[in-house]
């Protein structure tokens, strides 16, 4: 008899939730919690909001910003979504807050996602939109979108910094953020700008066993050349490499915002991953020249290591 006034009870709360939504044009179904903004925004309009996507069904959040980096856009009148939040923006105003819910089964109608082991027939996604400001114009909103990155950065360095005094292991920072554990120095000439490392590496997450990329292979391997200050690798090998001469062995600890940042590297390196590289220096020398090469039109470079 409890259980089934339970059951009851939460039946009623879950229809009175459902009902406090409304509906766009769409079909999307949403509410919108004001703020202290009065003027709508309007076409031109430069605009910084946090988003976020879960699926209430695993209790897992699929994407958000909101403890990181902000998103950032001009608004484009002419060219808002259908069936999802953009759709809604012209009716909200700076702290304005937009709840929504995207049904799986439309998506899938619409050729957006497909049945699978994440997305289930009859699940939805909840998603949730704060206004957070507008901006006069373009270079005020990339003022602040400077801010929020070194924002990230430093959150981030912080983080691997803590770590790092947690496990006792002694580092030296880059100028950028990068911390280098030095375990054997090396001698020689630094691998520094315009010079050629040879590395042999290892990279993984915080507290990882396993790598996500290696070319490693029993401490021995075919090494990845470097031209350092080629910007042909991420920014903290860059930055850590210049610490290291012929037979250095150091781990790199990067921030993500070094690393792949916001995007990460799909399906390996999530959003907003700080790494860990286990590095060895075989060589540093000056690069050879390159000999001139032709390639057809629209020939794709080779691959590179996934830790680059």
């Amino acid at each position: 008899m409890i259980k089934n006034t339970i059951k009851l009870l939460l039946a009623i709360v879950l229809f009175a939730s459902c009902n406090q939504y409304e509906k766009s044009p769409s079909g999307l179904a949403y509410k919108i919690t004001k703020g202290n903004g009065k003027e709508k925004l309007k076409h031109g309009q430069a605009i910084k909001l946090n988003i976020q996507y879960k699926l209430p069904a695993k209790d897992s959040i699929l994407s958000s910003s909101f403890e990181h980096i902000p998103v950032y856009f001009v608004l484009d009148t002419a060219n808002l979504g259908k069936y999802n939040f953009t759709e809604l923006l012209t009716s909200v105003s700076e702290g304005d807050k937009i709840e929504f819910r995207l049904s799986i089964d439309t998506l899938k109608k619409m050729g957006m996602v497909e049945y699978n082991t994440i997305f289930h027939k009859g699940d939805f996604i909840a998603g949730k939109v704060d206004i957070v400001k507008t901006f006069p114009g373009q270079p005020e909103m990339m003022a602040d979108y400077t801010k929020e990155v070194e924002a990230e950065k430093q959150k981030e360095i912080a983080a691997l910094k803590a770590y790092t005094d947690k496990k006792g292991i002694k580092t030296q920072s880059t100028p950028g953020g990068v911390l280098v554990e030095i375990i054997t120095p090396g001698e020689g000439a630094k691998a520094d700008s315009g010079m050629q490392a040879s590395v042999l590496y290892r990279g993984a997450f915080l507290d990882s066993k396993k790598a996500f990329d290696s070319n490693m292979v029993n401490g021995a391997g075919q090494p990845y050349d470097v031209v350092v200050g080629s910007h042909s690798v991420i920014q903290g090998w860059e930055e850590g490499l210049k610490l290291l001469s012929k037979g250095a062995k150091a781990r790199f600890f990067i921030p993500a915002m070094l690393a792949y940042g916001p995007q990460g590297s799909q399906p390996v390196i999530p959003p907003y991953a700080n790494l860990t590289f286990d590095i060895q220096i075989t060589d540093v020398k000056v690069p050879a020249p390159k000999p001139a090469q032709q390639t057809m039109p629209g020939a794709q470079p080779q691959g590179q290591p996934v830790g680059k």
